[in-house]
């Protein structure tokens, strides 16, 4: 990834995992080895929480119409695990790796990480996951099943960190599918001004 730097650590815990993003990094794993690095983003890319956030009418009529239900951490594994193969551009490469895996849900068992999670018909249809800290949330991965599945599962986050006083949403580098939601790009310097902020407040995830 272009503006990524990175470096690296021989074993890592869940508290290395939340120093590295109260200090403005992002795990990832390392191409076809799944060795894992931590990124830092210049440009930084967030999604606004105010009057920022975009949302289209396709998208605002498929909430309408798909009748979906939307659930919280009700099988964050299964949610990390479709991420994993979601990202995939070959079954050999690898980002998000088994130590990775292992490390999220081990932070979701201790309350840090989260999912939010699209049903339809009692299947499992679209979700993303990420990392609570503060009143910041540092979004990771999402996936879709369905047409509009992950988007659904951002706008229910979105909602849901607006309504328990959550400042930051992170999403590390902006890509066509959050541009769409109005995602800004923030400078590293930037972004650890409004890190530190939302850091310092305190919010309930569930």
């Amino acid at each position: 990834m272009r503006g990524i730097t990175r470096s690296t650590r021989s074993l890592i815990t869940p508290a290395h995992v939340l120093a590295a993003y109260r200090q403005g990094f992002f795990p990832m794993a390392d191409g076809r080895h799944g060795r894992i690095g931590w990124y830092i983003a210049e440009p930084r890319t967030v999604i606004p929480l105010d009057g920022g956030f975009k949302v289209r009418r396709s998208l605002a009529k498929a909430r309408r119409r798909l009748g979906h239900e939307i659930r919280v951490d009700s099988d964050f594994a299964a949610v990390i695990r479709a991420c994993a193969r979601h990202g995939r551009v070959d079954a050999e490469e690898v980002w998000l790796s088994e130590e990775m895996i292992r490390l999220y849900q081990e932070l979701h068992a201790r309350g840090y990480a989260h999912s939010v999670e699209v049903w339809i018909e009692g299947q499992l249809a679209g979700g993303l996951y990420g990392i609570a800290l503060g009143a910041a949330f540092f979004g990771e991965s999402m996936f879709s099943r369905v047409p509009y599945g992950s988007q659904l599962a951002l706008v229910a986050l979105v909602e849901r960190l607006r309504a328990r006083g959550y400042r930051l949403l992170d999403a590390q580098v902006k890509t066509p599918h959050v541009a769409q939601f109005g995602a800004l790009d923030l400078t590293h310097q930037d972004y650890l001004v409004r890190l530190a902020r939302a850091l310092c407040e305190e919010c309930a995830f569930v």
